[in-house]
């Protein structure tokens, strides 16, 4: 096997093994997004637009392909916008000269009068929710490069908290084609008595180590009894692993390339 230069995971050449094959195909899979504004606000160098990478740097491209691959999964991208964005009634990609931007068109008169804004000018919470949304929307696309498994750290930085709704709706309509793994401070995000047990890991911090796990039965029959949301139930300090669970992980099954003896 041809050795793997120093700035190339190894994953990469042992991925024609058959043993590693399944493991290649699904990390390379996953798109994990913390969005950046910034990166979204600058004029971008156009790409296949398959994939939205970690930042939201190619967000123009992307939302090119999806209108040139299903017209309608971008119609459901920018209708979750509205919703969130009041006025919102269009994004369109503008090219300028070897790169490209976005530019919004927003209500000014309702029925009337349509002002236009490019991303440079818009906040950083429209710009974030609209990567957001893409990045869950791209996961419906069929291409070579379909991401399955969508992480998202903390979607509601930056948006209002009267929109946790909409933004907890895009990610139940996601979770219906691609697995969609989110980390949230959010009780509005939560607020919801439909958000049950078995969608919610608790994390902790001891010594050190993060530690994740199932929350404890104690929580989970206030979800399951539709006492409480996971929302009201975040604002009182709960939603911890279970220490009893955590006890059961052992050494060997956090090693991924571990022998099964170990």
């Amino acid at each position: 096997m041809p050795v793997a230069s120093a700035d190339q995971l190894y994953l990469i050449r042992a991925s024609g093994l058959p043993a590693f094959r399944a493991i290649f195909e699904a990390l390379s899979r996953m798109g994990f997004y913390n969005l950046n504004p910034e990166a979204i606000r600058e004029l971008q160098a156009p790409t296949p637009g398959e994939v939205l990478r970690r930042d939201g740097s190619n967000l123009a491209s992307v939302l090119a392909f999806m209108e040139k691959q299903d017209k309608d999964v971008r119609d459901r991208v920018l209708e979750f916008l509205s919703s969130v964005v009041p006025g919102i009634t269009g994004v369109a990609v503008k090219h300028l000269g070897k790169k490209e931007t976005l530019e919004f068109r927003q209500e000014a008169i309702p029925g009337q009068v349509n002002w236009q804004f490019m991303a440079e000018s818009m906040s950083d919470g429209t710009l974030r929710v609209l990567g957001l949304l893409t990045a869950l929307c791209q996961a419906t696309l069929e291409n070579a490069h379909r991401v399955r498994v969508v992480g998202i750290e903390e979607p509601e930085t930056a948006i209002h908290p009267g929109a946790a709704g909409v933004l907890r709706d895009a990610l139940r309509a996601a979770s219906a084609s691609t697995q969609v793994l989110v980390t949230s401070h959010s009780p509005d995000l939560l607020d919801d008595k439909d958000v049950g047990p078995d969608l919610i890991l608790g994390v902790v911090s001891e010594d050190g180590e993060t530690k994740i796990g199932p929350i404890d039965e104690a929580d989970r029959s206030l979800l399951r009894d539709r006492l409480f949301t996971a929302g009201e139930l975040l604002k009182r300090g709960q939603l911890s692993p279970d220490p009893k669970g955590l006890a059961q992980v052992t050494p060997s099954q956090l090693e991924l390339f571990g022998s099964p003896e170990a």
